[in-house]
């Protein structure tokens, strides 16, 4: 059984300004700790790795997947990774504190949670492009999911390992981290964090991401609700189908009778097509989901490549 109480995630694309200070704030806020930490370079096109080689210690793992593969995959590998009793993980653009680590901690522990999120309180982001669209996003994933937490996109979480290494993390749904822990009944709580302002390199996220965020919630609420009853969605959609399809057909034979064929029948047509299109489409993404997730948890394999491997005092020196 390992020592190592905690393991730290931080995935890393192109932030060779901030690795640095990242390290040291790290090292001074766990320095009580029996911590590893464990950095993911997502395909950084900058001078991350050099930087990470150059000043990491021996409690520092980089691991180099062999291209960009997204924020979620990252902290998939280093999840996959980590061999702490609890894995916390951590944006390292130097917004989020590791100085709120140790209480999110005996947090953890004094009350057992299984997850501990984090609530960005005084958030230090653009008002019009980031905070608005985010408080639009917790919002709606709360209503739809029912797992009532402030904010999803706080990377800073704390976790049970067992936890963590079972959250099924595929595509971008690192979003709906709470949701996939509440989804194995996991006990959770959330508590306030320190929010800094991004100083060196440039953000990763913004209005263009509200399209992927939506796809994802569909798969979440597909997995949330139906992927062990998946006629309960399907059955339902086939009856609309039919019932739409006869509908149309029945419209169509009058017109034909009375010798009449409107331009709503065009119409008709178009819509019902349309319609249907859709809704096989949703359905195959669906089917797709989970035929993904079976290729790759049935045959245990990983999602991403990973390119070199480095630890310990290799990186220190």
């Amino acid at each position: 059984m390992s020592d190592t109480l905690v393991s730290v995630v931080v995935p890393l694309y192109n932030e060779a300004d901030n690795v640095r200070p990242l390290l040291e704030r790290i090292r001074e806020a766990l320095s009580t700790l029996r911590y590893e930490l464990i950095l993911v370079d997502d395909g950084s096109r900058d001078a991350t790795v050099t930087i990470v080689r150059q000043f990491a210690d021996n409690r520092t793992k980089l691991i180099v997947l062999a291209r960009n593969y997204g924020q979620t995959t990252a902290l998939a590998a280093g999840i996959e990774a980590a061999t702490g009793e609890y894995v916390v993980t951590l944006d390292g653009d130097l917004q989020n504190d590791p100085a709120d680590i140790p209480g999110m901690l005996k947090l953890a522990q004094t009350e057992n949670w299984d997850v501990v999120a984090g609530n960005r309180a005084n958030r230090q982001d653009g008002f019009l492009l980031r905070k608005i669209p985010s408080r639009i996003a917790n919002a709606l994933i709360r209503r739809m999911t029912g797992v009532y937490l402030q904010d999803y996109g706080c990377t800073l979480k704390i976790f049970r390992r067992e936890v963590a290494q079972k959250l099924g993390l595929y595509g971008e749904l690192h979003r709906f981290i709470p949701v996939l822990a509440a989804m194995q009944g996991s006990r959770m709580t959330q508590i306030d964090v320190r929010h800094h302002p991004r100083i060196h390199g440039v953000s990763k996220y913004g209005l263009g991401r509200i399209g992927p965020v939506l796809n994802d919630l569909l798969v979440v609420l597909f997995l949330q609700r139906y992927f062990r009853r998946p006629m309960r969605l399907f059955g339902p959609v086939a009856a609309l189908s039919l019932l739409l399809g006869v509908g149309v057909s029945l419209f169509l034979l009058v017109q034909k009778l009375i010798g009449e064929i409107s331009n709503l029948a065009g119409w008709l047509i178009l819509i019902a097509v349309l319609l249907l299109g859709g809704l096989n489409l949703l359905a195959f993404g669906f089917i797709a989901e989970t035929q993904m997730r079976t290729y790759f948890e049935a045959g245990h394999k990983p999602t991403y490549r990973i390119r070199e491997v480095i630890q310990g005092k290799i990186c220190a020196e």
